[in-house]
Formats: C-alpha cells, sequence, structure tokens
C-alpha cells in the first residue's frame, strides 16, 4: 500500500495561479513523454509516486500524451491511480489538454470546436476514472474555429462539473487578450496559459504574454524549461546515444553548435559557482520571472525529479545574477 511522504509539503513552494484561489507548485510533473505504452509502467508509477513524496501535486497530461499511441498517458496514469494514489485525488491537480490530432476523421483533428472539446474531455475521464479534472486546456489555438465556441466549449465543461477551472496553451498575447475578454464576459473560471519558456526560448518576453498575464491575473506554466535537454549538462562534452539528440527524438539537434556549447558550458560554471546544476540554475531563471506560476518538468527516472525539485533549496537569483546570466546568453 501506497503512503506518501509526511513531510511532502514542508519544502514545496506553493504559488497561486493568477489571481484565483487555486495554488499550484513552482515545480509540476507534465507526462508528455515516458508514461505511455512502450515505457515502463513502473518506472512511471514510482516517478508520479517520488513527485507526489516531494510536495509536487499537479500531474500535467494531454489527450495525445503516449503518441503515437495518443491517450496511453491517461491510461497509464488512471492505473498509477487505481495502485494506491487515488486515495489522495483531493490533494491533487490532475490537468488535461485537447486541441491536436487525436482520433481518425475531421472530428478528431487538430481544433477548437465544441464537437472535438467535448468528445476528448469525456473520454479523457474515461480512461483516467475521473469524474472531473481540475483544468482543463485547449491545447492550441485554431484559427478556423471562433473564439466563442472553444471559449464556450470549455465553459460547458465547467458547467457540467467535468473541470474545475479552464486554461489555454500555445496562445499568444493578443490572442490570450481576446479569449479571456469571453471568458470574463461568461464568468467562466480561466486561470492560466501553458506557453513555451526557457532561457533560449523567450518568445513570451518579445511577445509580451508575461507582462500580460501578470497584469491581468492569468498564471503562466510553462513547459519546455530544459529547452529538449540542451539546458542539461549532457551535451557538454558530446552527444550521448541514448540522449534525445542522439536517438534524433528532437528537432533542436542542429541547434548544440559550438557558439551553443561555449554559452552552455559558461552557465554551467555560474551555477556551479551557485552550488547548482545547469539544469536547476535553468529553473531557478524561469520562476525569478514573477508571471510564472509554475513550471512542468518532464522526466524519464525519478532521479531527474529529486534533482529538479532541489532547485528551490538555493536562494532565488538576485538581479545581480540575472545580469550575468543576460551577458552569457547574449554572448
Amino acid at each position: 500500500m501506497y503512503k506518501p511522504n509526511d513531510k511532502r509539503y514542508e519544502t514545496m513552494e506553493y504559488r497561486r495561479c493568477g489571481r484565483s484561489g487555486l495554488k499550484l507548485p513552482a515545480v509540476s510533473l507534465g507526462l508528455w513523454q515516458n508514461f505511455g505504452r512502450g515505457s515502463s509502467l513502473a518506472n512511471a508509477e514510482e516517478m508520479c509516486r517520488t513527485a507526489f513524496d516531494l510536495g509536487i501535486t499537479q500531474f500535467d497530461l494531454a489527450n495525445n500524451y503516449g503518441h503515437p499511441y495518443n491517450g496511453t498517458a491517461e491510461e497509464n496514469f488512471g492505473l498509477i491511480l487505481d495502485n494506491g494514489m487515488r486515495a489522495f485525488r483531493d490533494e491533487m491537480v490532475i490537468t488535461t489538454k485537447a486541441g491536436y490530432e487525436m482520433w481518425e476523421g475531421p472530428y478528431g483533428d487538430k481544433n477548437g470546436s465544441r464537437k472535438y472539446l467535448t468528445a476528448s474531455l469525456d473520454q479523457s475521464l474515461k480512461r483516467m476514472k475521473l469524474d472531473y479534472v481540475d483544468i482543463f486546456y485547449h491545447h492550441i489555438y485554431d484559427p478556423e474555429t471562433p473564439l466563442e465556441e472553444t471559449a464556450l466549449a470549455l465553459d460547458n465543461a465547467v458547467r457540467q462539473g467535468k473541470a474545475l477551472y479552464v486554461g489555454i496553451s500555445n496562445y499568444n498575447s493578443a490572442q490570450t487578450a481576446e479569449i479571456t475578454r469571453i471568458f470574463r464576459e461568461l464568468k467562466t473560471p480561466f486561470i492560466v496559459n501553458q506557453p513555451s519558456y526557457s532561457m533560449l526560448n523567450r518568445w513570451i518576453e518579445r511577445d509580451g504574454l508575461d507582462k500580460w498575464a501578470e497584469e491581468n491575473g492569468i498564471g503562466l506554466c510553462v513547459f519546455s524549461p530544459l529547452y529538449q535537454g540542451l539546458l542539461t549538462d549532457r551535451y557538454l562534452k558530446g552527444v550521448p546515444a541514448d540522449s534525445r539528440i542522439g536517438k534524433g527524438n528532437t528537432w533542436i539537434g542542429n541547434e548544440l553548435t559550438e557558439e551553443m556549447l561555449s554559452k552552455l558550458r559558461r552557465l554551467n560554471d555560474f551555477a556551479a559557482g551557485r552550488g547548482q546544476k545547469l539544469s536547476q540554475l535553468a529553473l531557478a531563471w524561469i520562476l525569478s520571472n514573477k508571471a510564472v506560476t509554475s513550471v512542468l518538468i518532464g522526466a524519464s527516472r525519478p532521479e531527474q525529479i529529486v534533482d529538479n525539485v532541489r532547485t528551490l533549496e538555493a536562494p532565488p537569483l538576485t538581479d545581480e545574477e540575472k545580469q550575468e546570466i543576460e551577458k552569457i546568453l547574449q554572448g
């Protein structure tokens, strides 16, 4: 019988998501990779338990996680819940998303229609054996569906009791502002946008999404904080055969130039001076942005989760340290 760590809430930092009443852990677990069919269920379960034991309460999924076997990450998470974690459901924030291609035909392709979003959420709840999710996201902006329709579909999920809050993902500042206006007219509990963000991917700063979100009371729960593993020590001495770049399982392989390696090594030295790993510095840098509520980490083994949560043990970055990091990044 699974018994979680009694001290799991003592060291994790919890941040209010926008102006909502919901608090999220500063570090959350994403189940995009290594939780679907073909991955070890025992390892996936150990990762979920390790995360929860460390105070990670948010588990982030999507209908298509487990690709190419869409839905299998949710199925496996349902099995993990059944094996001792479901008793702690009310201590968890379980989220899912819909928006990318999911099933055959016009109603399961990449879109934001009411038909697709409603059917997808029902499928997700069935796979995880849940009555509701805490946050239901539209996964990616759909220019072919009126935003009013997408917003009404998400609002309807709350009114049906199938979601407590709603969110969006991969929306820029203008798209976020427009759907926010609709949600406020509907009085929908819209609380979060989930964009990509890292030291090496700062589009939300150029777009102004982070400032807009902070000013308008919307939380940001960011993904790909380690830029597909580049912001770790894995590639500082070459490309391991079992890495994402080594397997060709990432789109950023051609970015690992000598100039990039020089920056990464300098950042690694800077992290060491703070008593941190490069990955921990990368997470600390993200969390220093006041607009960020939570950073979503991925993992292939429990030890990585432990390492990432240890980010919170170091003092927050000072303004002077952030300036030094900026100089390194600008090269």
